[in-house]
């Protein structure tokens, strides 16, 4: 049976609803018609699940050098200072707009003035949250505020899979998307002269992540496979500390509770991390990961620990309310006792390479957050830098679109969709077992292969078994099968595979990246970005 195709024509397109997507829409909604097409529901979305907050420099005492020097020391060499310095300059004018929309961020005592936190890489306090739920608090105002914007259509459960272009004087122009309608069974063509691609990240290809279920690395498949190109992806980020839950769902520890004096303990109950860093607790989060992988090989034990207890009843029940509920509801009481932890893959520091107003090589296609790799955060992200960075390179977007408007035709002509496609939902029976095993298989593959610490041999298994998934995923797809779960699966191939091919092609140890075949850093041939592009 095929779909119906149906054609939507707009000024504006965005792909995603976490905070990139949502605050473009919110700034191009006053000047023309916006469609947010998002596979999940509206609220669910990495930023949901931002616990940390936002860094942003809004303290007298603290400086934008300072904050700029703290992230390109996280990044190890391949942050690029220029964008870093946007970030930093322009992120306090975006914290205001999110006061202005209704974000409710949590005050010191006096009620005035914002309560800063600080986390690991941070030399001074300047993370403004919302408790530790800093992400659902945006997310909630932004989603309020979008719904007394007329101009705006929120699409949910909306699955783009395809990105549409056409030859341009200057290599190909995005004009829109193919989307499956994953409710309706229908295929959707949007067109329109500027597309943001705001999918959000990737860590569901790895056994054990803090993300939600619908990060599948969506746009960095779905743009690599246009042409676009994608920088980076071997810096997969592993939080140090998610809940250890064996067989079970974890949730993140954000390192805001290691910036206000937890510790980190091993086996035997005592500090370990003064061996590994002269921060401590404190330093990176690549470092304390590797340092957490060390302390259970060494031990043989399948997690640490994370005392909380020396924080204080009161002020851990009134800083971290969420964190100390959902620890409760598993039977641990982190003001009492030692809570066990365990890293989770958390972010992806590479994706499509953009420009300084985000940008890709497809003209009309701009990415922003955790999809796109702006220069921002080189090979190790500084922590909070994420939230800043979608804030801050959404809204560059929107006003190069807007001072260029001659650049960005609408799109003419018929509709670009394939006709001879014939698209079908394949048949659910066999899907749910092809599919789960996969999609299992893969998710460990990454975790014991591609994971904290590599090397050649274990890369290398890992990318053929990819590849043979890969094709057997694409041989299905040419067929015309469609279903969100078969689409899942073939970007999380694709983006398990430009992983791989990337940490092979990268013969150093940087940042997030450790290659116990290579481990010293090369500064002469491997200070610059690995770069992966596919010819159309």
């Amino acid at each position: 049976m095929k779909p119906d195709i149906n054609l939507i024509e707009s000024d504006f397109l965005v792909l995603g609803s976490g905070i990139a997507g949502l605050v473009f829409a919110l700034l191009a909604a006053e000047k023309g018609e916006v469609h947010v097409a998002t596979k999940k529901d509206s609220f669910e979305s990495n930023t949901n699940y931002a616990q940390g907050g936002i860094a942003c420099v809004l303290d007298p005492e603290d400086t934008f050098e300072s904050h700029v020097e703290d992230t390109l020391a996280a990044g190890a060499g391949l942050c690029k200072r220029e964008i870093v310095e946007i970030l930093v300059q322009e992120g306090p004018a975006m914290v205001r707009q999110l006061v202005d929309w209704g974000t409710e961020f949590t005050r010191d005592s006096t009620g005035k003035n914002f309560d800063l936190g600080r986390e690991g890489g941070h030399s001074r306090r300047r993370i403004i949250h919302a408790k530790d739920l800093t992400g659902r608090e945006v997310e909630r105002a932004l989603l309020q505020v979008l719904q007394s914007k007329p101009h705006v259509h929120l699409h949910e459960h909306q699955f783009a899979f395809r990105l549409l272009s056409k030859p341009a004087a200057s290599g190909r122009r995005c004009v829109g998307a193919v989307v499956f309608d994953t409710l309706e069974g229908q295929v959707i063509e949007y067109r329109a002269p500027a597309v943001l691609l705001a999918t959000g990240g990737i860590g569901r290809i790895y056994l054990h992540t803090t993300n939600p279920p619908i990060a599948t690395g969506d746009g960095v498949a779905m743009a690599y496979r246009q042409g676009a190109r994608v920088a980076n992806m071997e810096f997969v980020q592993f939080h140090p500390t998610s809940f250890y839950n064996p067989g079970g769902e974890t949730f993140l520890i954000s390192e805001a509770v290691r910036g206000e004096g937890a510790v980190l303990l091993g086996k035997d109950l005592r500090p370990f991390m003064d061996k590994y860093h002269s921060l401590s607790n404190l330093a990176p989060r690549d470092i304390v990961a590797r340092a957490i992988d060390t302390e259970m090989k060494h031990s043989g034990a399948p997690h640490v620990y994370l005392d909380m207890t020396r924080l204080g009843d009161e002020f851990v029940h009134r800083r971290f309310p969420h964190i100390t509920a959902r620890c409760l509801e598993h039977g641990v009481n982190p003001t009492k006792e030692p809570v066990p932890v365990v890293p989770a893959a958390h972010y992806s520091c590479g994706g499509v390479l953009t420009d300084l107003c985000g940008e890709t090589n497809l003209h009309g296609l701009f990415a922003t957050g955790e999809v796109a790799c702006t220069g921002v955060h080189g090979a190790n992200r500084l922590a909070s830098n994420s939230l800043l960075e979608a804030l801050v390179f959404s809204r560059r977007a929107f006003e190069h679109i807007l001072e260029a408007q001659s650049e960005y035709p609408k799109p003419q002509g018929p509709p670009e969709t394939q006709q001879s496609k014939i698209y079908h939902r394949i048949d659910e029976s066999f899907e749910a077992v092809r599919i789960s095993h996969c999609r299992e298989e893969i998710r460990r593959l990454m975790w014991d292969y591609v994971g904290i610490v590599r090397n050649d041999d274990r890369l290398r298994l890992a990318e053929r078994r990819i590849d043979l998934i890969l094709r057997e995923v694409e041989g299905y797809i040419d067929s015309g099968a469609l279903s969100r779960e078969l689409l899942e699966l073939w970007n999380m191939t694709q983006t398990a595979a430009l992983i791989i091919r990337s940490a092979l092609l990268r013969r150093e140890s940087r940042g997030l990246h450790y290659n116990e075949d290579v481990l010293k850093t090369d500064d002469v041939n491997w200070l610059q970005d690995t770069v992966l592009m596919k010819r159309v």
